[in-house]
């Protein structure tokens, strides 16, 4: 009985392990949907309170890798007229070149450069810019499981928080208090939920 020979062989075991590997996917993009997303701010207020407040647009592009959810990429533009902290004279003083100088740098805007697993959830490093300066920051990210809509759509939800100091971006803007402190803090506390649908 005659045998193959053996570069046939190996041929013919190469045809069926490639045959039988899953195909790799390219990252799948996810429409933001702008109803259910928000990006949110806390600011310190004379030492011993709080601000608030929003942006209420966000656009952006997020490409899922489903395999291996470190390496999807999230780009996030924010226009900064959008802002509000429920209060006319506030935000208009934020828009101004005391603070964020929407006329001359309408948007922020994240770039993720590396995510990276922690436990259940994700370290997101990333390039953010606003007032025109650009930096590197480390945020925390959770994402949900996919779920179907009663339209049919797939979903999944997207958390991130952290903090940023505003005066390394150049709002640097403050008043001095008679009894110490200042107006406003420099830590800022960042929350940004995002709705996905496929």
């Amino acid at each position: 009985m005659r045998t193959a020979p053996a570069s046939a062989a190996l041929s013919l075991i190469s045809l069926v392990t490639l045959a039988a590997a899953p195909a790799l996917a390219d990252p799948v993009e996810w429409a933001i949907d702008g109803a259910h997303t928000r990006a949110s701010f806390t600011v310190p207020h004379l030492v011993v309170s709080e601000v608030d407040g929003h942006l209420k647009e966000l656009r952006g592009t997020v490409k899922l890798d489903e395999a291996d959810l470190t390496k999807s990429t999230v780009e996030l533009t924010i226009p900064v007229a959008s802002i509000s902290t429920e209060n006319a004279d506030r935000d208009k003083h934020l828009r101004s070149a005391d603070f964020f100088d929407a006329e001359k740098y309408p948007s922020v805007s994240f770039k993720a450069t590396k995510i990276v697993k922690a436990g259940q959830a994700y370290k997101i490093t990333g390039d953010l810019t606003m007032r025109g300066v650009t930096k590197p920051v480390t945020l925390d990210g959770a994402i949900s499981d996919a779920v179907t809509n009663p339209w049919g759509k797939q979903v999944r939800g997207v958390k991130v928080t952290g903090k940023v100091k505003r005066q390394d971006f150049g709002l640097r803007w403050n008043k001095a208090l008679d009894k110490g402190g200042v107006l406003v803090g420099d830590d800022v506390t960042l929350r940004v939920t995002l709705e996905l649908n496929r």
